[in-house]
């Protein structure tokens, strides 16, 4: 029987603040059901298992990341874009550091299919490399490096990487005009 108060929307929330606490990788169903005051089968009424839940909470927290990246490119181009987006992107990174790692979690095709808007961040994303110019295949390319340099800037600044004395926002904002040339800049003929 499905506990009163409970519902699938509620337990997936929960589970994606949790994450956000203990880290996407040690979110369990003891722990979630600790918070909620009640015994771990009362959330098998709403989650299949461990796995079915770290589902859920990667399908909603890449669902918001492409929300909040879409609205920050609305409007803009070009360098304005690149700046827009890689904010949207490193805030939700900062602020939700459990729902960023969900975001890695590779999904099945059919989640996909269930919730299309997931490709919204691949679709921003090729629209901000449209605004430059870039067809393929250096929209590949290109997307591949911003993905690279954000993820990898963003899990390194999470993990205390930068111990440089160096205002890490300063080197944010250098990276950012780097990739703006970059993208400006994008060689041409490298087919292969």
């Amino acid at each position: 029987m499905v506990r009163a108060g409970l519902t699938t929307d509620r337990v997936v929330a929960a589970a994606a603040d949790l994450a956000d606490t203990v880290g996407f990788d040690h979110i369990t169903v003891a722990a979630l059901a600790r918070g909620f005051g009640v015994k771990d089968a009362s959330l098998y009424g709403h989650v299949k298992s461990l796995a079915d839940l770290r589902t859920r909470v990667a399908i909603r927290s890449g669902l918001d990341l492409g929300d909040r990246i879409a609205d920050a490119l609305a409007g803009r181009s070009g360098r304005e874009a690149l700046i827009a987006f890689a904010h949207a992107y490193r805030d939700f990174a900062l602020a939700h550091p459990g729902r960023y790692a969900a975001t890695q979690l590779e999904l099945a095709p059919s989640a996909y299919d269930e919730h299309p808007a997931l490709r919204r961040n691949l679709t921003c994303t090729y629209a901000l490399l449209r605004g430059y110019g870039l067809a393929e295949p250096a929209l590949t390319d290109a997307g591949r490096l911003l993905r690279s340099t954000f993820h990898g800037f963003v899990t390194l600044e999470l993990a205390g990487g930068f111990r440089h004395e160096r205002d890490v926002a300063a080197t944010w904002t250098s990276a950012l005009d780097a990739l703006h040339i970059a993208l400006t800049n994008w060689p041409k003929g490298h087919d292969s």
